[in-house]
């Protein structure tokens, strides 16, 4: 199997029907499972450093249609870390406050402060996805948010925030079998909603949608991460690759002791 970009260049127009989302590097789901067990405990480590150390933070953004893996990603990449220092925001339609304010507003206020890890579940690109495919805004609103979108970001970024942002790319097969799972499984019916097949049906818009948000918003600084999702353990294995490799890559190290440590007796 030849190789498939994660990471596309930056400002490069993206076709996602370019990306297979099947793709799995040639690993086999034994190996990989093995090598997430390992990078896991990694991300444990460095996260602790992250967290005391308190000079940088990491922002991480899930994007995907209905049932494309966001909770389950979180579930099982984020499963050992610690919660003191990791915090997870929902985006879902904006309240009548947020609504009397500017489209990030709402945004900035849940960005992780440092020393965290933040997972936005959905984020201010829905902005330019379900505002755009269903009319909430006219184009010259909508299409104007890539530089506002590209602006906050690279703010950010400079701040010492490191922005990785995910889209799971599952194909409409996928989602079917998915959306069945959770019909068939009683336990499962709280995931399915009737309004999600309004949405499967224009699944050709969104997919221009978000064709033109990686496009226009893939910067060196906030760079988009094209996931092959179809396959759990493969998305599981390189999202928490690109998280350790981000972590591995900040001046991370503990902050240095009080003064006067070696000389502290701990009284009976």
């Amino acid at each position: 199997m030849s190789e498939q970009l994660i990471r596309p260049e930056a400002h490069q127009k993206i076709l996602l029907s370019q990306f297979e989302p099947d793709y799995k590097a040639g690993m086999s789901k034994k190996d990989a499972r093995e090598e997430t067990k390992d990078l896991l405990a990694r991300l444990e480590e460095l996260q602790t450093v992250l967290y005391a150390q308190s000079k940088y933070s990491l922002l991480i953004v899930l994007q995907a249609m209905d049932a494309g893996g966001k909770d389950g990603t979180i579930k099982h990449v984020f499963s050992g870390v610690n919660p003191q220092g990791f915090r997870i925001a929902n985006f879902k339609a904006p309240t009548p406050q947020e609504l009397s304010h500017d489209f990030l507003w709402r945004i900035h206020q849940r960005v992780p402060p440092k020393g965290y890890i933040g997972i936005f579940n959905r984020s201010h690109y829905e902005d330019v996805l379900i505002a755009r495919v269903n009319k909430l805004v006219p184009k010259s609103v909508w299409e104007k948010r890539y530089d506002d979108i590209n602006a906050f970001e690279k703010l950010l970024a400079e701040s010492g925030m490191t922005i990785l942002k995910f889209y799971l790319h599952i194909d409409k097969d996928e989602q079917k079998e998915r959306f069945q799972e959770r019909l068939d499984d009683p336990s499962k019916h709280w995931k399915f909603s009737i309004g999600d097949l309004p949405v499967r049906e224009k699944w050709d818009e969104y997919m221009r949608a978000y064709e033109d948000a990686i496009s226009y918003c893939n910067t060196e600084y906030a760079p988009w991460h094209i996931i092959p999702a179809n396959r759990k353990w493969f998305r599981n294995y390189i999202i928490t690759k690109t998280i350790v490799d981000a972590l591995e890559a900040m001046p991370l190290e503990y902050p240095p002791a009080e003064e006067g440590l070696d000389k502290v007796v701990i009284p009976d």
